[in-house]
Formats: structure tokens, C-alpha cells, sequence
């Protein structure tokens, strides 16, 4: 986990009239900081005993104060290679992707390796990859690595291909077909051993950049062996601390099979054994291992770990208290995680595995069965609304892969809170954009009636249950002693907004307790971040505004 600069100046800061989002006070118009903590939160005609002993007055003007968001999933250095770099996500043909890889090539130096992202071939009319002759053609015979929107498949050039010896005879790898499992790993460490610290570090500067102009205070870097590397983490950790940007909470996803192993992840800088350890793969790629087969592929994907080694795992990390937790999309990975975990806590004891908060990424085929142990392991869902705005509904991918019935489960987020299941939603930047109100927007409308949860439920799962799942009750909220870390918005009026599309007027009556939240229907401008503040250190300020 990263530390914050001890330097930091103290100060005292007092926000007026606007709106303060706080369950201390739910028509708080002020708010003072002092240091890296808030002080007092309430009604404008209270702050006036403030104004002479503080060090800066910011006038709102009618601006919502809210805490800061947690991203709970993000590939730091992979998010910024994407701003920085050759982004295909959003094209609308094949032929359009194919002339911006041309066009990216013709721009780069002689003899880089092209690194880009994004291609989605499911939303596009041709309903095929780019072949690897075409591929060649566009890079100008140099070595290209692309990867799938959802980062579980690539496809490259031959002259990337040539860069990894054996490459044709390790799994995943067929003729004509993308990349995937060890072949996909493969390819991905030989165009990431390209990246110069730089070049990475100007990468991860960027992306923490963007998270801090979208009011997120804190990322959930879901980092490992098989994503990124130790240098990737412990440089971003390294650029964390000095305070400039949002928080960075480390995962690094290796098994853990001894205190020695638990020793090693914590000198690495991370909070636990958990984010992307593979459990399966995802739905795009065909990957995520299901219980009966895909419904536009005659097999049921790939399992990665069985209940014996999610056991293994969870009690390794368990005794050395260490968090542990695994990426799981399909229903057949998620039965061998939730059995595992349950094998742990029949050998450790229940309660000593729910106290550890483990985690599992993703979890979206989730049946009644799964989501009762999810509620009884206390395990965190660590969830990305995004996705079901990309791929959800009767005709989007999802439906294509399972067929229309198996993907009207997927996503199940107001069964998941009805259960009592934690949640912390993220964006698995860069499979989806760092975009925290549309994160709560998709959470609130979802593509599939039923699934849909309330903004304020939304909202809290974005920002304080980030918090909660890395074992912090006091942080994500602007009350009293709670962490300074808030964002500043422009925004129209705020409502209390459910799930059906029902819209209210935010409620005068003081017994409801309830704050309200911008409007977030769908095609209503989602508000504007113009400042950001982590541990009392303004980190984005929107220029003029």
C-alpha cells in the first residue's frame, strides 16, 4: 500500500456554501479540514465561528461536496499506456481499427514495439479479429501486441510472434486465432519488457492524472506476475507516495502457499494475495469456465485454480493475515472459489475467515447458491457496473456468448445487497474508462430490470465500500475524523434517484436522513469534478472554475 508523504503541511480549510453530501448532516452546507482529516461538517449559519481561524476559505458556489470515489480495480501502468497510446476501443469496423494502427505506426520510432488496446470485435459488422496478415500490413512488418477490450486475448504481428521462442507450441496459441492463456502471457511479457522505466513511469503519471480530474481519491492497483511485474508495482507505489495523486492500494495476484510466500507479498508493497488471480477468464474471450458450454462455442472455457487450491490459498493467507481473493467470472469458477473458501473456513473456523475480508473480482455469473456464500464468508464483491453497460441487455455480447436467459443473471447487484454481500465497484481501467458517475449510473440502470440498485447504495459501494474492502470502516464518508479525501462538483439538482427509473425530489423532511445525488438517468449530464482532495492534499483544481 502506499504511504503519504509525512511532510504534509497542516491546515485548516473551511468549504461554504454549497452542498455537503454527509450522513452527519444531510443539509450540510460547510465543512471544515484540518490536516488530513474532517473536522466539522454542517449548515452555513454555522460556519461564520470558523471563518477567522482557518487557513483558506473556498466558496463554493452551490457546488456538491461528496467524499472522493475508490476505484477498486485498475491496471495503473496498462490504463496510462492506453491515453498515451494507440486506443481502439470504441471503433466502429474492422477497416477503421486497421487504418489507426497504420496511422499509429507511421508516427512511432523506428524499431518500437507497438503496444495498443481495445478492439472489440463483437461490436463491429465484419464479426472478426484483424488476421495476422493484416496486422502485419498495418504495423509495416514491426512488432504489434493488441489486446482484446478485456485484456484476456491479443493479437499480434509476426514480428512479435518471432520475439518469443516456442511461442506456436504453448497453449492458447492456434493459427489464425488470438492469443490466449500461457501463449497470451507470453507475448504480453516480451512487449512489456520493451517499456522503459520512463516510459512506464510517464504511463502510470497520466493515469493517476485522469483518475484525479474524476474526482478518485483512491485506486485498487490489481497488479502480479502475470499482469504487470514487481518493477510496475513498486515504481507506482514509489510515485503514489509522494502525495501528488490519488491513493494506490496494491493487490498482487500470486498464490500463497507459506508465511515466507505471505512475507514476500507484504515487501512487495501489496495489501494482499487477491485482484487478478485467475480463477478463469472472461466471456469476451470465450475463457471464463462455465458449468454447461457457451451458446456460440462447443466447450465451457478455461478453469485456472479447482476449490482445492482456492482452499490452499485462503487459509495460507488467513493464518499470516493476509488478504486473499481471486478473479472469477463464470459460474464454474465462482463454484470452485465460494467452495474453496468454504473448505478454508470449515478448517480455520468461520469467523476467522470472514474477519479477513477476502475478495473475489468480477463475480458476475452468480446464482442464489453462490451469492448466499458470498453473504456467509463475508466476501467482498469487487464488482464493475461498466460492463453491463457494454455488454448486458437481450442483444449485447453477453447474450451472444450464453444466450439470452444464462445472461439475464449476470450482474446481480440487488440480490448481491438484499444478501447482506459487501460491494466495491471499479472499472477495470482499461477494459472499461475510469469513470466513476457513469460506474454509479450503470449500477443504478441496469440493462436487465431487477438487477438495478439504488444511487445512494451505488454511490456508497463506490466510495466507502472501496474502503471497506481493504478492512477501513471510518473512511469514504465525510463525517467527523474520517480521512479528507472529497471531490468538489458542478452539478444540477440533486434527487434521491432508485433503481426503476423512478425519479424524487431530494426530501425536505429532516427525519429522512437522506442526502441527496445528481440526477443520473440516462442522457442527463453526469457533474463536472473541479477539485480533488486526498489526505488534505488538493491533487486536481480545475483551472478558472
Amino acid at each position: 500500500m502506499s504511504e503519504r508523504n509525512p511532510e504534509q503541511p497542516h491546515r485548516t480549510v473551511l468549504l461554504r456554501g454549497g452542498e455537503v453530501h454527509s450522513p452527519a448532516d444531510p443539509f450540510a452546507t460547510a465543512m471544515v479540514v484540518e490536516g488530513d482529516r474532517i473536522a466539522w461538517v454542517g449548515e452555513e449559519g454555522a460556519a461564520d465561528s470558523f471563518a477567522d481561524g482557518v487557513d483558506e476559505v473556498v466558496h463554493l458556489d452551490g457546488a456538491l461536496v461528496t467524499p472522493a470515489f475508490t476505484d477498486a480495480h485498475v491496471h495503473t501502468t496498462a490504463t496510462g499506456l492506453t491515453l498515451t497510446g494507440l486506443d481502439l476501443s470504441g471503433t466502429a469496423t474492422l477497416a477503421e481499427a486497421l487504418r489507426r494502427i497504420t496511422e499509429y505506426a507511421a508516427a512511432r520510432p523506428a524499431g518500437a514495439v507497438l503496444l495498443g488496446h481495445g478492439w472489440d470485435a463483437a461490436a463491429w459488422p465484419e464479426g472478426r479479429p484483424p488476421s495476422r496478415a493484416e496486422l502485419d500490413a498495418a504495423a509495416g512488418g514491426r512488432p504489434l501486441y493488441l489486446t482484446r477490450i478485456d485484456v484476456h486475448s491479443a493479437v499480434v504481428s509476426t514480428a512479435l510472434l518471432d520475439l518469443v521462442p516456442g511461442i506456436r507450441e504453448r497453449s492458447g496459441y492456434a493459427p489464425g486465432a488470438p492469443l490466449t492463456g500461457d501463449a497470451h502471457h507470453a507475448v504480453r511479457a516480451a512487449a512489456y519488457a520493451t517499456v522503459t522505466p520512463a516510459q512506464r513511469a510517464e504511463a502510470q503519471a497520466a493515469a493517476l492524472a485522469r483518475a484525479a480530474s474524476l474526482g478518485i481519491g483512491t485506486v485498487h492497483e490489481c497488479a502480479g506476475p502475470e499482469i504487470s511485474g514487481e518493477d510496475d508495482l513498486a515504481g507506482l507505489l514509489a510515485l503514489a507516495a509522494e502525495g501528488t495523486g490519488p491513493r494506490v492500494i496494491g493487490y498482487w495476484a500470486e498464490l500463497v502457499a507459506s508465511a515466507k510466500d505471505a512475507d514476500r507479498i507484504r515487501e512487495l508493497g501489496a495489501l494482499g494475495a487477491a485482484g487478478d488471480l485467475f480463477a478463469d477468464g472472461s466471456l469476451g474471450s470465450h475463457t471464463a469456465h462455465l458449468h454447461a458450454p457457451y451458446a456460440d462455442a462447443p466447450h465451457t472455457g478455461t478453469a485456472h485454480l479447482d476449490a482445492d487450491a482456492v482452499a490452499a490459498h485462503v487459509a495460507a493467507c488467513t493464518e499470516a493475515g493476509l488478504q486473499a481473493g481471486f478473479h472469477a467470472i463464470g459460474d464454474a469458477a465462482l463454484t470452485a472459489v465460494t467452495d474453496g473458501v468454504r473448505a478454508a473456513a470449515d478448517r480455520l473456523g468461520t469467523a476467522r475467515v470472514r474477519a479477513a475480508r477476502h475478495r473475489v473480482e468480477h463475480a458476475e455469473m452468480l446464482t442464489p447458491a453462490h451469492i448466499a456464500a458470498f453473504a456467509d464468508l463475508a466476501l467482498t464483491a469487487s464488482v464493475q457496473p461498466a460492463f453491463d453497460a457494454a455488454w448486458g441487455g437481450p442483444d449485447g455480447m453477453y447474450a451472444a456468448r450464453l444466450g439470452a436467459e444464462r445472461a439475464a443473471g449476470l450482474n446481480p447487484y440487488a440480490a448481491l445487497l438484499k444478501a447482506g454481500v459487501p460491494l466495491a465497484l471499479g472499472s477495470d481501467s482499461p477494459v472499461t474508462p475510469l469513470d466513476p458517475w457513469g460506474t454509479v449510473r450503470a449500477a443504478v440502470f441496469h440493462r436487465t430490470p431487477g438487477h438495478g440498485i439504488s444511487a445512494r447504495a451505488a454511490f456508497t459501494a463506490h466510495t466507502r465500500g472501496g474502503w471497506r474492502a481493504i478492512g477501513r470502516d471510518d473512511a469514504g464518508v465525510l463525517v467527523p475524523g474520517a480521512p479528507a479525501d472529497y471531490a468538489v462538483w458542478h452539478t444540477g439538482e440533486l434527487l434521491v434517484q432508485a433503481p426503476d427509473e423512478r425519479v424524487e425530489r431530494w426530501s425536505t423532511d429532516p427525519r429522512s436522513g437522506t442526502p441527496g445525488l445528481p440526477d443520473l438517468t440516462p442522457g442527463a449530464a453526469l457533474p463536472r469534478c473541479l477539485r480533488t482532495v486526498v489526505g488534505g492534499r488538493t491533487v486536481f483544481d480545475r483551472p478558472n472554475e
